[in-house]
């Protein structure tokens, strides 16, 4: 399922948030037996992410939300609410729990929200988050004997290299568009 929604998403289809729902809620058990807690956190928030991303991206006119980008003080701050989020749950299930690899799982988790809420206003770049995010948890689920979510993330990589291409052209095709309006008007 959540191999659909990836690929939904690329093609920015709405229908991308019920696949990306009902995928995290079936991951959520596998974090909690392998002692990722993050993750099962992480996971949780990718149900309320996709709940959200719905109704964001719904419009009564179904022309759909359109692609933007980010400034880069508006990065500056989300990798900086991406570092705090890491300290806080790293700090927190390295000293409350038994979790294993608290802060690199801590950073893998903390940024994906970063990533999920850029995807939901459709950023360009949130993209490039994910690349390096699905990168970052290819290792992080090898460690823990996941293979599948290791091969998934690898996979997910990709996917997230292609899905980048592929915003990056709607958005130019957006952009030209746009000012040949803007000419009209």
């Amino acid at each position: 399922m959540s191999l659909i929604y990836v690929v939904l998403m690329m093609r920015q289809n709405i229908w991308c948030w019920l696949f990306g729902i009902l995928g995290s809620l079936l991951s959520i058990v596998i974090f909690i037996e392998a002692k990722l807690y993050s993750e099962s956190i992480l996971y949780a928030f990718y149900v309320a992410v996709g709940i959200y991303g719905w109704v964001k991206w719904y419009t009564k006119d179904h022309k759909g939300v359109p692609i933007r980008r980010w400034e880069m003080l508006n990065h500056l701050l989300a990798i900086l609410a991406g570092l705090m989020g890491t300290m806080g749950l790293g700090l927190f299930f390295s000293s409350q729990t038994d979790a294993e690899s608290p802060y690199y799982d801590a950073f893998t988790t903390s940024f994906s929200f970063v990533a999920s809420f850029l995807e939901a206003h459709k950023i360009l770049s949130g993209w490039i988050y994910w690349i390096i995010l699905n990168l970052m948890t290819i290792y992080l689920y090898a460690s823990k004997e996941i293979y599948f979510y290791a091969a998934y993330s690898g996979l997910l990589t990709i996917l997230s290299v292609v899905g980048f291409i592929r915003w990056q052209s709607d958005y130019n095709r957006q952009v030209s568009n746009d000012v040949y309006f803007e000419e009209l008007n």
